[in-house]
């Protein structure tokens, strides 16, 4: 028997084992295989794998001469296909030996202390499955993947120990032995070369925050290197606002501590020169276009500090301007030139030759449930209309405000059609589930503890219909309410709705009586513009008035009883508000004017008018004015005490619910005990400034300063016997501050109010604190 020789060879393909051929010399491996024909080709070891596969591999067959050269490479040829641990090869006279080691067969693939992350969230990381060949080379490119998994969530001080358990028929169990570590952190961000703007100011621009214990509820903290980029972006688009229009960011560099738990960052930028911006022109390609009207729609001016973002506005609304004139595919360069000497930056907006544009499709995708004539009735382009990119970018926006699609998820594109004076916009949508179902509970100073639930379909069979039932129960009331709206009647935009509902109160702590009313609500609005809207409605209800304390005035003892009550009443809203959760600057106002009379036994006229301002005088601080006024008219007859206005609690901080206004008071030296008997006559203004507390923006901290004023009057009732009616139409004044939290567990608020101006007989509030949630 003579074994291989020539050259010594160790190959780890796979990665798993070594073969080693060797002789003593290279003269003596020449010699064993130089001469003579290969008779036969034998195959040793091999247990799952034919012997005829493994010859199929080879670069020799019988027949062949003996040449190290080929038998060399078929060694090669056997390593490469990752099928053996081992292969060695010799020769036995005119027979080769092939003898192999198989790599073992994965019988299961295993994973132990992941708890961050689940089991089937790294499944797909990992690209070796059960019953294929295992090899060191293909495990560690998994436990890679793994580890970058980890990276991606902030996890960067995680270990993965891949282990393996011998099983018979040559298997094995591949076990994923996980240690998570902690979120690694972010200990410090530095900037090198700023001389303009200090650390402290570019760290405020970034999303990326330096850890500490108060952003506990917040991962913005955990060193994220997509996140890092973004920030990149972040402070060169904050240089280029301020005038800095050559700065560069020369690195970004990640630093991971010795003990793996936190990174340090160091940002090196090279700030250049600040520029003013100097000519400002519009060039146009396009003929018979007049660009005088165009530069109404710069925002960049000569003389001023050059504002990247101002050339993009500018760009924006040059291309509004000009999407609205038909021209849909037009491209606007901005050409800058750079005066060193002056430091000034000429800019000149080159407008590209493009034909006017109709629509030829409108074509909708991604809505699997939505019925296409419920996303079609919001855009305000058809087939054949002249292209207008303001009403593209308005019909994207009603579409989102659907609430039935991701807002990242809708998206209105324009293509060019079969034509170049054609276009196709392409309406792309990603649905959301509509469906809801709201467990909430909470505290309010006003109602007590209180618990609600409600479930909703706002999209029911994909045409739009909202249907929702909603209860709420608390210490002092308890609610059912449910309603259905069909957004568009008649396949016109109209909205039209019923509402049924019960209500039960216990206002014997403000009011001295308590209060059932079951009603049915009939209603259609309608828009007259894009932010003026019109809603009319009809109400029949029936209110009971019960469990009058005793001893309370004969006039509430008169009010005890049921009483039916049908209504009609309009309502005209007009809001250009920036946000109608948290405005920040607009204008909204509503007036309605509600009649009883149409049957029942009540009839009165009320009015009502609401107003608010908001303004944003200084950087993320909001200035609001609220103002309400009302006036109800009995037409002839008494008004019931549940018709009337009440005025205080969130309407008048510092004063109870009903803590101002008319009052029965038979004892001037206990107020306390007396009842409110409403007014018809109402007025209040409330002035509130909110601001953060300097606290990081990610804690939804804010402070609060207010002012609050208010009158109620006018019940003009006759006194029974005992009755001592006070009323007083004199304003009511407080004045207080508050701080407010979104905390995970929903939004708090406390107000501390203190009355500067109030009668006697009112009942005063101080403290008032809220709290509710939804999960």
């Amino acid at each position: 028997m003579v074994s291989v020789s020539r050259f010594a060879l160790c190959l780890l393909l796979g990665g798993t084992a070594t073969s080693v051929i060797a002789l003593s010399t290279g003269a003596m491996a020449q010699e064993a295989f130089d001469g003579g024909i290969i008779r036969e080709i034998r195959v040793e070891g091999s247990q799952r794998i034919e012997g005829a596969t493994v010859q199929s591999y080879l670069t020799v067959r019988p027949g062949d001469n003996f040449d190290p050269d080929k038998i060399d490479q078929s060694l090669k040829s056997l390593f490469a296909t990752g099928l053996f641990a081992d292969v060695s090869i010799r020769r036995e006279g005119g027979v080769m030996l092939v003898q192999v080691v198989e790599n073992p067969i994965i019988n299961r693939i295993a994973f132990e202390g992941n708890k961050r992350i689940k089991t089937e969230d790294i499944n797909p990381e990992v690209q070796l499955r059960p019953r294929t060949v295992y090899t060191r080379t293909r495990v560690q490119n998994d436990v890679e993947r793994i580890q970058e998994l980890y990276r991606r969530k902030g996890r960067f001080a995680a270990r993965i120990e891949p282990k393996i358990v011998q099983l018979e028929q040559n298997r094995v169990d591949l076990i994923f032995e996980i240690e998570e570590g902690q979120m690694t952190g972010v200990q410090a961000i530095n900037f090198v070369n700023n001389n303009v703007f200090d650390d402290d100011e570019l760290r405020e621009i970034m999303i990326t925050k330096e850890s500490r214990w108060w952003r506990f509820l917040s991962s913005n903290d955990n060193y994220d290197p997509e996140r890092l980029r973004y920030d990149q972006e972040q402070v060169r688009r904050f240089y280029l606002r301020n005038g800095y229009a050559d700065f560069k960011v020369l690195t970004s560099v990640a630093e991971l501590t010795p003990d793996r738990e936190e990174f340090f960052i160091t940002m090196t930028v090279d700030e250049g020169k600040r520029y003013k911006f100097g000519k400002i022109e519009i060039q146009s390609e396009i003929p018979d276009i007049d660009v005088t009207p165009l530069y109404e729609a710069i925002n960049a001016y000569s003389g001023e500090w050059y504002n990247g973002d101002k050339i993009e506005e500018s760009i924006t609304a040059l291309t509004n301007r000009l999407g609205d004139l038909q021209y849909a595919f037009i491209d606007i360069d901005p050409l800058l030139e750079r005066n060193q000497e002056d430091q000034t930056i000429n800019l000149v907006f080159e407008l590209k030759e493009s034909p006017r544009v109709f629509v030829e499709r409108v074509d909708i995708v991604g809505n699997y449930n939505t019925l296409d004539k419920v996303i079609r009735r919001e855009m305000l382009l058809v087939e054949g209309d002249p292209f207008s990119v303001s009403k593209v970018k308005r019909s994207e926006q009603r579409i989102k405000d659907l609430g039935y699609f991701l807002d990242s998820g809708v998206e209105v594109k324009t293509e060019e059609g079969s034509s170049r004076d054609q276009s196709v916009i392409t309406v792309e949508v990603e649905e959301q589930p509509t469906g809801e179902i709201q467990l909430g509970a909470g505290y309010s100073s006003t109602d007590g503890a209180l618990l609600d639930f409600s479930i909703r379909q706002r999209n029911l069979l994909g045409k739009g219909q909202d249907l929702r039932l909603s209860t709420l129960l608390s210490s002092r009331s308890f609610e059912v309410d449910l309603g259905f709206t069909e957004p568009y009647f008649l396949d016109r935009d109209l909205a039209a709705g019923v509402d049924l509902f019960r209500v039960v109160r216990d206002n014997r702590d403000t009011i001295s009586y308590d209060l059932e009313s079951t009603g049915v609500v009939l209603r259609a609005g309608y828009p007259l513009s894009e932010k003026l809207r019109q809603r009319i409605s009809y109400s029949l209800v029936q209110n009971k008035i019960d469990n009058i304390y005793f001893g309370s005035s004969l006039f509430l003892q008169d009010q005890l009883g049921t009483t039916i009550t049908s209504s009609v009443e309009s309502q005209l809203l007009y809001d250009e508000r920036d946000s109608k959760i948290e405005p920040t600057s607009g204008f909204y106002g509503l007036w309605s004017v509600e009649f009883a009379g149409v049957g029942g036994d009540t009839r009165y006229l009320r009015n009502r008018i609401t107003a608010g301002q908001y303004w944003e005088p200084f950087e993320e601080v909001v200035l609001g004015l609220t103002t309400e006024a009302g006036y109800i008219w009995g037409m002839g007859k008494d008004l019931r005490i549940n018709d009337r206005f009440f005025i205080g609690g969130d309407t008048l901080r510092g004063f109870e619910i009903g803590g101002i206004g008319p009052r029965n008071v038979p004892d001037p030296n206990n107020p306390e005990n007396s009842d409110a008997l409403g007014g018809t006559i109402f007025s209040r203004a409330s002035l509130e400034l909110t601001t953060k507390l300097g606290l990081p923006d990610e804690l939804g901290v804010k402070a609060h300063a207010f002012y609050d004023a208010g009158t109620l009057t006018a019940a003009k009732e006759t006194p029974g016997v005992g009755d001592v009616f006070r009323d007083s139409n004199k304003v009511r004044m407080s004045a207080g501050v508050g701080v407010s939290w979104k905390s995970p567990f929903g939004p708090i608020r406390l107000d501390l109010a203190y009355p500067i101006a109030k009668e006697p007989y009112d009942q005063t509030e101080t403290l008032k604190f809220s709290f509710g949630t939804r999960f």
